[in-house]
């Protein structure tokens, strides 16, 4: 079976707060021949894991590349770098993420109201300009 999974599942699979939703997650999760693993969702999974959980943005980065590297999981692997790389610089991942889905579609240039992921996209090379 192919499967997209929802945010949920990824959470109980990392968290495990909850055994019997972990054990159901896991089993899906190990039968699937492909796993599709949306940008939506991995905006999400990062912050439930920062905002619900405490998790710290290295313990996160962790968990996403274990998601990266294994075989029958498919994600837009490029765009997943961006959000971690403006996470590791102290960054929300959704604007990493952003970012890169904008340029991927066209965009010349990431506007936002948001001071802190401008100042952290232009260190990163990116055209932005700081709306006010």
């Amino acid at each position: 079976m192919k499967v997209t999974v929802d945010t949920n599942v990824l959470i109980r699979g990392v968290v495990r707060d909850d055994t019997k939703q972990a054990r159901a997650a896991d089993k899906v999760l190990k039968q699937a021949s492909l796993i599709a693993v949306s940008l939506p969702c991995l905006c999400e999974f990062v912050w439930v894991l920062r905002r619900v959980y405490g998790f710290d943005a290295a313990t996160i980065a962790v968990a996403m590349r274990a998601l990266l590297d294994t075989a029958n999981v498919v994600m837009n692997r490029p765009a997943i770098e961006a959000g971690l790389a403006l996470l590791a610089a102290g960054g929300d991942f959704a604007d990493g993420v952003m970012a890169y889905e904008g340029a991927w579609l066209g965009g010349d240039t990431l506007v936002s109201f948001d001071k802190k992921a401008i100042a952290l996209l232009k260190k990163q090379g990116q055209a932005v300009q700081l709306l006010s």
